[in-house]
Parts: C-alpha cells; sequence; structure tokens
C-alpha cells in the first residue's frame, strides 16, 4: 500500500481510490461540534460527507465499525463509509461518508417519527450474532463490543460481561467517576452519591430483556431526514446492551416527537419501572457533559441521583 499523501484532498482522493478526480467544491455543513464537516464534490459520482479531526485517530475508525453495525440490522438507514485515512504527517485523520441528502423538512412529522420508533426497535431486536457476523467479530459475553470506541470525545470501555448491571458499573459509572476525579469535578456529594447508586445497580437494572445493538448516543442532532424522507441515524457509540438506554437519551434533551416512544413500545413493550432505569441512563449522559463542559451539568446529575434517596 503507498503511503498517503500529505495534503488533506489528496488523501482523500487516495483513499477513495480516486486520484484521477479533483475536488470541485468543499462547503462546511452544521452540526459539527467535535469534528469539523464538510460537503464534498468530487468531478465524478455523488457528493459525499467528510469528517475531519485533529484529534485522537481512533475516533474515525470506530465510528465506522458502529455504523457498519447498525447497517447489519437493516432497519434504519444510515451512511455508508466510503473511506477512512489520515494525512502523511498524521496531523488529520477524516472520515468519508455517503452523502443522505437533504429530505426539506423538520423532525415535527408523525409518519417520520412513527418509522423512526419502529425502526428502532427492530434495530433493538435484531440478534446480535447475525451483526457480529457481519462485522465478522466475536462476542466473549453479552453485554459490550468488539473494541471500545467514543462517547463524543470521551473514551468508551466496552470490553465484554455477562451481566448488564456490572456492565452498567464498569464500563460506565466507574470510568466516568474516574475522568470527573481527574478533572477536579468530584465533590463530596457527587462522589457519595454515585458510590450510593453503584450499590443499587444490581436491582434497579435487572432486566429479563436479551442485549440489543444500542445507538448509543440518540440524540435528535443524530438523527436526520435523508432525500427521500425517511429517518437516518449517525454519529453512533454503539454497544450491546438493553434497549432501554437509547430511548432514554431520546428523553433527555428532548426533539422527539411523542409519536416515536408511542411507535416504539407498541413495537416492543417496557417493562415496568423504566423511568427509573431511564435516570441512571441519563445520569450517563450527563455526568459526560460534565466531563467535558464542567460545573453548569452538576445539578442535573444530582436531580438523578437525588431520585434514589
Amino acid at each position: 500500500m503507498t503511503e498517503a499523501p500529505a495534503s488533506l484532498e489528496a488523501a482523500v482522493l487516495h483513499a477513495l481510490d480516486a486520484t484521477s478526480e479533483r475536488v470541485l467544491e468543499r462547503s462546511a455543513l452544521a452540526g459539527g461540534s467535535i469534528h469539523q464537516v464538510e460537503r464534498w464534490r468530487l468531478t465524478g459520482g455523488a457528493p459525499l460527507v467528510l469528517k475531519i479531526t485533529d484529534g485522537d485517530e481512533r475516533v474515525f475508525a470506530t465510528e465506522a465499525v458502529g455504523l457498519r453495525a447498525l447497517a447489519a440490522a437493516g432497519a434504519l438507514r444510515v451512511p455508508r463509509v466510503l473511506g477512512l485515512g489520515r494525512t502523511a504527517d498524521r496531523s488529520l485523520t477524516f472520515l468519508a461518508l455517503e452523502d443522505l441528502g437533504d429530505g426539506g423538512r423538520t423532525l415535527r412529522d408523525d409518519a417520520f417519527f412513527e418509522r423512526l420508533g419502529q425502526g428502532l426497535a427492530e434495530v433493538h431486536r435484531t440478534p446480535p450474532a447475525s451483526i457480529l457476523a457481519d462485522l465478522d467479530a466475536t462476542a466473549d459475553g453479552p453485554f459490550g463490543f468488539a473494541h471500545d470506541n467514543f462517547l463524543g470525545p470521551t473514551l468508551q470501555p466496552n470490553s465484554w460481561l455477562e451481566d448488564w448491571p456490572t456492565f452498567w458499573r464498569l464500563r460506565r459509572l466507574e470510568p466516568m467517576v474516574a475522568l470527573l476525579r481527574a478533572r477536579r469535578l468530584l465533590d463530596a456529594e457527587l462522589e457519595r452519591r454515585l458510590a450510593a447508586l453503584g450499590e443499587q445497580l444490581d436491582d434497579l437494572l435487572a432486566t429479563s430483556d436479551p442485549p440489543s445493538l444500542l445507538h448509543g448516543d440518540l440524540w435528535s442532532g443524530n438523527v436526520l431526514v435523508d432525500g427521500s424522507g425517511a429517518p437516518a441515524v449517525i454519529d453512533p457509540a454503539t454497544y450491546f446492551g438493553h434497549r432501554e438506554a437509547d430511548l432514554a437519551m431520546t428523553r433527555l434533551f428532548g426533539g422527539f416527537a411523542p409519536r416515536f416512544e408511542a411507535a416504539y413500545r407498541a413495537a416492543w413493550p417496557l417493562d415496568a419501572g423504566d423511568s427509573d432505569r431511564a435516570a441512571v441512563y441519563e445520569l450517563h449522559h450527563l455526568l459526560n457533559h460534565l466531563v467535558l463542559f464542567g460545573g453548569g451539568y452538576r445539578s442535573a446529575c444530582l436531580a438523578r441521583l437525588r431520585r434514589f434517596d
């Protein structure tokens, strides 16, 4: 394999095996709060979306696997991965994706949200074995993923475990506590309440549901309307876990019409006690926001924790 060229444009064309083409246009796209996101038009073929980072070069490789996992479920549209690479000096890493188009409408249509709810339930019902087979991967337990990945810029550990409450304690809660401590954001009240929550997880998160492939970061900004008006999802932080963790994220920051969850519940009802479990799952994302953005999220974290006094 030849070495990637030094310039970004040349490196992208090299990764796409399109070195005979030229880049006609580059335009910035909204939503790139963590990475730079652009639409590129080449001399031959459809436009593509390019994500660019000068951060951890593993971010896009793991995202690409997550997109392929969601595509293997075959229930919601995800962009095809067209290419992945970096410039020769390794200063920039990029992920080239299919451009899904623009449906030209906001996410307020009941039919759209019904399709999204039904599609997510179908993703969650897809047997993990069939998804892992498409990834040419194996599992050492029911909960986890083939590799660690990223929740935004935060490394997300996914090593396999047999038990869901234990997975949540060891792979989600304790790593967040460690990050908060390292950033000196773990005050005495937060530390005490998080420790108390950890002791309750065996009861709180007990479930008879089978493991589901989770998007992992399903807020409204990661849901698109494609060119045909159908729902599509992007920017996953995939792993196999309890399906309600995805639903909790859809509630946390809003943007999903009631028809979405109604359609999901009609396709696959939730067990009693889901609101308490949702508070645990919401807390994970709020703790991550506290790590990334500071003390403004402390009160929201404590509000979830006080629920378990």
